[in-house]
């Protein structure tokens, strides 16, 4: 059997102010780091084959903490880059909103139907994370962890249990997060979703969905 272990990178500075990142290479905050190191412990005990990561700096940290642990190589992946929010990147989720009412309307009622102006949409986002999650399980067998980002995690999801991206804003995945599938006969089974237990000791409120 094959786990796949989907993991959203630890908290920013743009998680907490609420602005749009997308393609901009932030890094991870210093509560972040802590996330990621307390993620990579709590993995630890568990036996990793390989492990992908967004080409993003905040994920590939994420991912370097865990494979750290496992004495392996963070391998970079395309595939699992956030998706490109165009003119909202940099942007605060409020200035968005004032800016770009209507097409703001759409993204929080209707996200699937919604191209985001000079960037994508969610459907091409979904199927370059399908692509590389196909590409893995014929490569590996065993648990491979797959790091990346709030929305292409969400698609992936949908993906995974076969519903459409209009199930977009029923998901919540959380900062470094983690959602477990497992794979036989070409199916994927949800072992566990936004498991988040590990990070009890920093005492933090979960910031919204953003």
């Amino acid at each position: 059997m094959t786990e796949i272990i989907l993991v959203r990178h630890g908290q920013t500075a743009w998680n907490v102010t609420e602005v749009f990142r997308g393609r901009i290479d932030i890094e991870l905050d210093e509560t972040g780091m802590k996330q990621a190191e307390l993620l990579a412990e709590y993995l630890s005990h568990r036996k990793l084959e390989v492990v992908y990561s967004s080409p993003l700096r905040r994920a590939a940290q994420t991912a370097e903490a865990i494979a750290r642990h496992h004495g392996l190589t963070m391998e970079i992946s395309p595939g699992l880059n956030d998706i490109d929010f165009g003119e909202w990147q940099g942007l605060s989720h409020e200035e968005v909103r004032i800016k770009y009412s209507e097409l703001y309307s759409a993204w929080m009622t209707t996200p699937h139907r919604l191209r985001l102006p000079s960037g994508e949409s969610l459907d091409e986002v979904r199927q370059r994370a399908v692509a590389l999650v196909n590409e893995v399980v014929e490569k590996h067998e065993g648990a491979i962890v797959l790091v990346s980002h709030r929305v292409a995690n969400k698609l992936l999801i949908c993906a995974l249990l076969g519903l459409d991206n209009s199930h977009f804003w029923d998901i919540r995945f959380d900062t470094c997060g983690l959602t477990t599938f497992e794979f036989a006969d070409g199916r994927f089974v949800l072992a566990e979703h936004n498991n988040t237990s590990f990070l009890e000791s920093l005492r933090q409120t979960p910031l919204s969905d953003f």
